[in-house]
């Protein structure tokens, strides 16, 4: 559409010699199948150079060959028909409606920069997808700061949990396990337990409080774990104390968030309170924990319950120095395959299983950033296209302006203003849009960002100055020109 004026007398010198309107739209449909055609063969080798990237995005195993299954290449051929339609009716039909003695009288140019054309359309359609994405790319970047780096209540660096065998035999080997682990040299801390302190295969149990008639109507996370635990994740008591050594005792400990459901405003008036779970594990509260998060930061606090159950642990908390740590690794599954040669020896860093809970959203967000930068590089197609077409129609406008003293400066900031137009026009189309959207997606998480203004304002700006960036290079070209030619007579 940009390049149509421009082909005006072609037009016009074809219908002189004969030419119906109808094989004027054909060539042009033609034309720009042969363009759609090309570029769908360049895109489809592209794809096979990118597709192990994005199988790395997604962790699916993605093969070139899926490129060149019949769907697939169906789906390209019905693409490029589409394509060629959308891109190729509107030109065709500007094109061959063009009235030969005006088109060869040069008396187009003028008629085509006036007024909201199909042009400024899209690229205001296109800058309203590129600012959208920009936005919702920035919410994702910082929700995922928050669930990288806002605390959980408990510490997760330098933590590695390693699977415990649950047999009767490794229950003889947990106390001579423990001690071996516990001497080397760059082990702090070992729990035996049935999982770290955030997981997604918790329990979830009711309890019987203080001898009541019913069990609680809503449901806790309970953990298993010795009197280490809290050492070891670092977890705060708020009241009372941690366990006794002695494992043949049940004594529990609960989180704050378990002390306000059960309706008490202060943690100490549930200690000594008897708590009774699962019938045979009956006992007394010794502790009240600071809330912790027990699952991922999707969720909000959750109330937690932990006690000892030696015959149920089956994971090994090491809390490590720091040193060095492959050289750790090393000398723990030493010791693992000398106790248990018949088990594999497998572990997790805590801070790594906690990144997986967010797997999915991390994914969302690299492909947020790959889908603006594609969408902004397009957009930027399209305002380099107008801007090209403007300055073609008015070479002679920026002629005489120069001619009567005009700057570089001043035309390259006349040049840019109806751009900076079409993109504010665009910013308050897309601005409220990603603002709902994104607004939408957050309500998923119990712990969200908020949608701060400067975001909107940077999205808003970032979107400006790329736009600028593209438009004046071309406006600057067309202020630099020599005067003298652009005001020659046809």
């Amino acid at each position: 559409t940009a390049n149509s004026v421009n082909r005006a007398r072609e037009v016009g010198v074809r219908k002189v010699l004969g030419s119906s309107r109808g094989q004027l739209q054909r060539q042009f449909l033609l034309e720009t199948g042969l363009i759609v055609a090309g570029a769908v063969v360049l895109a489809f080798g592209l794809a096979e150079l990118v597709l192990p990237a994005v199988a790395g995005i997604v962790e699916r195993p993605l093969s070139a060959a899926l490129l060149k299954q019949p769907p697939v290449l169906l789906f390209l051929g019905v693409l490029t028909i589409v394509v060629t339609l959308l891109a190729g009716s509107y030109p065709s039909a500007v094109l061959s409606r063009f009235n030969p003695s005006e088109a060869l009288r040069s008396k187009l140019a003028a008629r085509a920069v006036k007024g909201i054309s199909l042009r400024r359309t899209l690229v205001i359609l296109q800058f309203v997808i590129a600012q959208a994405l920009i936005i919702g790319t920035l919410v994702m970047i910082r929700q995922m700061d928050l669930f990288s780096n806002a605390p959980m209540g408990f510490d997760k660096d330098a933590i590695v949990d390693v699977e415990f065998p649950t047999d009767s035999v490794a229950l003889t080997k947990q106390d001579y396990v423990r001690n071996r682990l516990a001497a080397l040299k760059d082990v702090r801390q070992v729990s035996f337990n049935s999982g770290g302190p955030a997981n997604e295969g918790n329990n979830w149990s009711t309890v019987t409080f203080n001898h009541a008639a019913e069990k609680t109507t809503w449901w806790s996370i309970t953990k298993f774990a010795d009197s280490n635990y809290l050492s070891t994740y670092s977890i705060p008591l708020v009241a009372g104390n941690n366990f006794r050594a002695n494992d043949s005792v049940t004594e529990f400990l609960v989180s704050e968030d378990f002390v306000r459901a059960l309706g008490f405003p202060h943690p100490q008036d549930v200690l000594n309170k008897e708590l009774n779970l699962w019938g045979p594990l009956d006992g007394h509260i010794v502790g009240v924990m600071k809330d912790f998060h027990a699952t991922s930061l999707k969720d909000g606090m959750i109330p937690v319950l932990i006690t000892k159950f030696k015959r149920i642990y089956s994971n090994a908390g090491l809390k490590l120095s720091g040193g060095n740590v492959p050289a750790t690794l090393a000398a723990v599954q030493k010791i693992w395959n000398t106790v248990f040669p018949n088990n594999v020896f497998e572990y997790q860093f805590l801070d790594q299983h906690i990144a997986e809970f967010y797997k999915q959203e991390r994914q969302l967000s690299q492909i947020y950033k790959f889908f603006a930068a594609i969408a902004i590089f397009l957009s930027c197609l399209g305002l380099y296209g107008l801007a090209s077409f403007m300055a073609a129609q008015r070479i002679k406008e920026i002629g005489i302006r120069k001619v009567l003293g005009a700057s570089v400066q001043g035309i390259v900031v006349l040049f840019s203003r109806e751009f900076v137009v079409l993109i504010g026009i665009a910013y308050l189309i897309a601005a409220p849009l990603a603002g709902w959207y994104m607004h939408s997606w957050l309500q998923g998480f119990e712990n969200r960002v908020t949608l701060s203004w400067w975001i909107f304002v940077a999205g808003g700006l970032i979107s400006v100055l790329i736009a600028l960036a593209t438009v004046s290079s071309r406006a600057l070209r067309a202020a630099t020109a020599n005067p003298v030619q652009a005001l020659k007579t046809d």
